[in-house]
């Protein structure tokens, strides 16, 4: 029996961590939806043709720890207008969805355009203040010279990009559960988003 639960929300706001957490809690198949673009993109950079890597894309694909690079995000966002790629990982993502014994998906989209009838949807989000402090450790954890006011503004330029796009922008989905994690630790985000997962299962 299938059971879907849809994740959106903005960078760093902890949607990868709660999808992640809820997915082993609940023993459900969990799809970063945000790795599909770069997937396609890693087989375009080894020579396939976009479409045709989209059509083809496999699970086992999001597993290659090289899909963070840059080289890689810069193929990603060069294959995302393609409206044939786009087409093939919709139709990855509603499979993978509707697969027995349950899935997370967590992305941009999910709950708007992807699984518009999921069995639960979240919209996990956080101040921009507090998405750029989390990511400006991330990346000084990682020995990158950075400062904070750059990576603040760079989140707040996201958010306005991901918001006002024409297509899929990034809005809660109607019926969606609002989890701001703002002052929340990591426990207690993934407490609370297993309480609504749980209570829907009921």
């Amino acid at each position: 029996m299938s059971f879907t639960v849809a994740i959106d929300g903005p960078a760093a706001a902890g949607k990868g961590t709660v999808s992640k957490a809820v997915a082993a809690h609940f023993g459900f198949a969990h799809l970063d939806t945000g790795l599909l673009y770069r997937a396609v993109g890693a087989k375009v950079i080894a020579g396939a043709a976009p479409v045709a890597a989209a059509q083809a894309l496999d699970p086992v694909d999001l597993e290659n720890d090289a899909l963070r690079t840059p080289e890689v995000a810069q193929a990603a966002s060069e294959v995302a207008v393609i409206p044939e790629v786009r087409e093939a990982l919709v139709a990855f993502q509603r499979s993978f969805a509707a697969r027995a014994g349950g899935a997370v998906l967590d992305g941009r989209d999910i709950g708007t355009v992807i699984c518009p009838k999921a069995d639960v949807k979240l919209f996990v989000t956080a101040s921009a203040a507090c998405r750029a402090e989390r990511r400006f450790q991330e990346l000084v954890a990682k020995g990158l010279d950075v400062r904070f006011e750059t990576v603040l503004a760079d989140v707040k330029e996201r958010d306005a990009r991901d918001s006002t796009r024409a297509a899929a922008p990034l809005v809660p989905a109607e019926g969606a559960v609002m989890l701001d994690t703002s002052d929340l630790t990591v426990a207690q985000a993934i407490a609370a988003a297993v309480d609504v997962i749980a209570a829907a299962r009921r």
